[in-house]
Formats: structure tokens, sequence, C-alpha cells
């Protein structure tokens, strides 16, 4: 029995994937050039500020510091926690709707020249790795060829380099997390007394290193959705890197401009575009499209395109820009419009919750208050006749400094409240201290089985904050 023979694509499916469904790899080339300067720049800034960030302190806590087992977010100075839910939602949906704005108005920017995934590839593990194994095209002709000394030296020193850069990265990373101080202290001692600690660093470090030097584009191309959100997000006037094919084609060779002497109008030069079709755009794309087809969910926006024609441009004594930021109207030749409906209700809804999160966080009390009802029967009734609520108190300390508490009922009256244990709350700067309390009332204070209490938290002997709960009785009392 014959095997049946296998159906081939027409096309691509990917740009990292042959028609058989292998991986292609991408030897993507340097282009020097003014956007590579400046996207170095700004990559090496970021790098900077993320290694720095767990190492300053705000208030004597980190710049930025996620302590998820704490349920408290810091975030240069300004701490959340896992309580401030209406205040962590909106600043959530912030972030979300700065993202749709940006993105409607700058297309894939952040894809380009911020995101972890882009600036540590291309300006810290493909220069290392350019170092260690030479140029794209001698380390594509090593790759394709069998193992040798010299192979297995150069793979081997860029293992242990990415390996041992993917450790650093994989602890600052944790850092935000736990704190330099706590992470300093657990790389101290045995694995054996912190191995969750140790398992999370190996997990970690290990993914880094299979992202940076395996995965690589896949993870722009395959697994972020944000390209795949780029359709709902984008429209034909949002900023994007584009090729020009009104000023390109029909592509072509030619000489250099200037050496090219008068020209035949009458010859198919002269009908051909600025574009020499020499590929150098797609050589040097980071995921490995041709810009040239129109624009692509895989095109992250690095402008690495722009630079490597621009050179082209230069050396054939063309204008630049054949490749450049622009928009799919501009491309059309249609007016482009900045301030139209999509980015004016993203804009409106963006400030009405910044206004909201800026009111919120004003509104904070330097003492957060949070009263329930403890399981088991609503109320009491006690010997004297008197009516008893059990309830739980939790108080977190805001003020940054530490604090002695105490609590006090101001409503109703001849309502009474007594703290299970000592009568003076110590807060610790961020804590959260639980406690239980029971309030005493006599009958006629809970008229139709109910009334309001008011709680006041007393530091220093001034009210600092205060909260009201409901108090229950008997509802035949007052009948």
């Amino acid at each position: 029995m014959s095997t049946p023979p296998i159906l081939e694509s027409p096309d691509a499916v990917l740009s990292t994937m042959d028609k058989d469904g292998k991986r292609r790899w991408i030897y993507p080339t340097l282009s020097p050039g003014r956007f590579l300067n400046a996207r170095r720049l700004v990559g090496f800034v970021l790098i900077a500020f993320f290694v720095a960030l767990p190492w300053i302190n705000i208030a004597d806590k980190p710049a930025i510091f996620l302590n998820l087992t704490g349920g408290e977010f810091t975030f240069f100075g300004l701490t959340l926690h896992a309580t401030d839910t209406v205040l962590l939602m909106v600043f959530l949906l912030t972030i979300l709707l700065s993202v749709f704005f940006f993105t409607a108005l700058f297309g894939r920017v952040w894809c380009g020249w911020g995101c972890p995934q882009t600036v540590y590839l291309e300006f810290v593990f493909r220069p290392i790795e350019r170092l260690i194994e030479g140029k794209e095209s001698a380390r594509r002709r090593r790759d394709q060829g069998p193992w040798t000394g010299e192979k297995v030296a150069r793979k081997g020193l860029k293992l242990v380099v990415f390996g041992a850069l993917s450790l650093f990265l994989a602890h600052t990373f944790v850092a935000y997390f736990v704190s330099w101080p706590e992470l300093l202290r657990w790389m101290s001692l045995s694995p054996t007394e912190h191995p969750g600690y140790f398992a999370t660093m190996a997990i970690t470090t290990a993914l880094i290193f299979f992202d940076f030097g395996y995965f690589r584009e896949q993870m722009c191309t395959i697994t972020c959705p944000y390209a795949r959100f780029q359709s709902v997000l984008m429209d034909r006037h949002s900023l994007i890197v584009s090729y020009d094919p009104n000023r390109g084609e029909p592509r072509g060779k030619r000489k250099r401009a200037k050496s090219a002497g008068p020209i035949d109008l009458d010859q198919p030069l002269a009908r051909l575009g600025d574009c020499i079709d020499c590929g150098a755009c797609v050589r040097t794309c980071p995921t490995g499209i041709d810009i040239r087809e129109g624009l692509q969910m895989e095109c992250i926006s690095c402008t690495q395109c722009v630079d490597a024609c621009d050179s082209i441009m230069d050396a054939i004594d063309k204008p630049r820009g054949l490749i450049r930021y622009t928009s799919e109207n501009a491309i059309a030749q249609k007016p482009t419009r900045v301030i139209r409906p999509r980015t004016v209700a993203y804009g409106v809804l963006l400030v009405v919750l910044s206004s909201v999160l800026v009111a919120l966080i004003g509104q904070r009390s330097p003492l957060e208050v949070d009263i329930g009802r403890m399981p088991g029967p609503a109320f009491t009734e006690l010997a004297d006749g008197q009516i008893a609520n059990r309830l739980r108190v939790r108080l977190r300390n805001r003020t940054g400094e530490d604090r002695q508490a105490t609590l006090r009922l101001s409503e109703p009256a001849g309502a009474q409240v007594r703290v299970v244990g000592p009568q003076t709350i110590s807060l610790n700067s961020g804590e959260l201290s639980r406690f239980e309390v029971w309030v005493t009332a006599p009958p006629e204070a809970l008229p139709d089985g109910s009334a309001t209490a008011t709680f006041e938290v007393i530091i220093d002997g001034e009210p600092w904050a205060t909260s009201s709960f409901p108090l229950l009785g008997p509802t035949s009392v007052g009948e």
C-alpha cells in the first residue's frame, strides 16, 4: 500500500514555518541606523530600570514590590492591598484602557520599543550570540553543517553565558515579589530550608533560557495575544511601519543614480520604482516577514527594516522613507486623522478613569477599618438583659509608622465595646491586625431589633478613622 502524498500549503502559514510545518530559523542581520540607535538607548534605560527598581527604596519599601503572599502591592511609595478592591480594579482598567488608547494612536510601538521580549532579545541575547558565534551568514552556514569542534565550543560557550544571564534575570524578576533582602537571605540558606523558592527560581531560569535561547520570535508570532488584538485596537489611521508601494513599485535592479547618466524614458529602467528588490528589509526582520507584502500580524514595528531600507536609499541616492512610520490611509493617499471616534472615546474614558483613580487615592484613610460578624448566633441575650453582638475587626495601618490604637463606640447610646485580648492594639506599619470584639447594648438601644453602631479608632487621643456596622437584637424589643 503506497503512502499518500503530503499536501503542501500553497503559502507560508507563518513567517517562522516552512510549508512542510518545520520551523524556519530566523537569522536577522543587524541594520545600523537612527532608529536602532534610539531603540538601543531606550532599551538600555528600560533594562537599567528593571534591574534597579527592586533595590531602590521609597518610604522603606522597594519602588515596586508585588507581595502576592501578603496581598500587598507597592508602586513608587503607594501601597495597595488586596482589600483595596475598587482601587485595584480601577488601576488595572486604567492600564488596560491606556493600551487601547496608545495602540489606536501609535500602533504596536510598545512591541518594537518597550516590550521586554524585544528589548532583551535584540539588545542583550542576540548581541552576545553575534559576539560568540559570529555574523548571521556564518552562523547559518555553521548551523546547517556538521557538528565540529568549533561548533561545539561556540555553542557551549553561548549556552553557558545564556544560562548565567537567565539566572541573573530570574533572580531580579523574583525580587519584585519577595524583595532583595529576603531573596539574599534565602540564597544564603540551604535549598532544603526553602525548597519552594529554589523550585521557583529553577523554573523561572529555565523559562527565560528557553524563551531567549530557543523560542525567541515565536513568543511574538504564536504566543503573545497582542498581535491578534491589533485588528480590533487599530484602524487605518493608526501609526504603523509600512512599505510605500506607490513609490517602490514596480521593483527592479538598477545602478547608482549619480553614475547612471541620462535616463531614456523608453527604457524599462525608467518605469521602475525606488525598490531595487535587494531583500535587505527581509534579511533584517526579527520575525522573518517581508514588509512589502503589507500590514501583517507578525510585524512588531521594530523599525529594523526602516534602517535597512534607508541605508540602501542612501547608497543609490534616493530619498529615505520608502519604508517608514506612516498609516494605511497615508499610503493610500487619503487623509489621516488623529482625532477620530475611536481615539476620542478611549481618551475620554481614560481621563475619567484616571480622575477616579486619583480621587480614590486621595480619599484613602490612613487607617483601613473593616468590621464583620463572627460565625454563630447573630446576637446573645445576657443574664442582665444586655444584648451582645460578637464581631471581628480588621485594622490596617497605612500611616508609615508603628501605632498604638484603641477602639471606642460612640453610638448607640449606652452601648459598650470590649476587645478580646489586650485593649490596646499594636499596629505595625503596613500591618493588618485582626481581633475579636464584643459589643453590648441595653435592649432599648435596639428598637425594632437593630441599631447602627459607630466605631472610632483612637490614636494619641484623637479619632483617626470611623466605621459603622449594624447591631442586631430581638425584634420584640420596643413593641
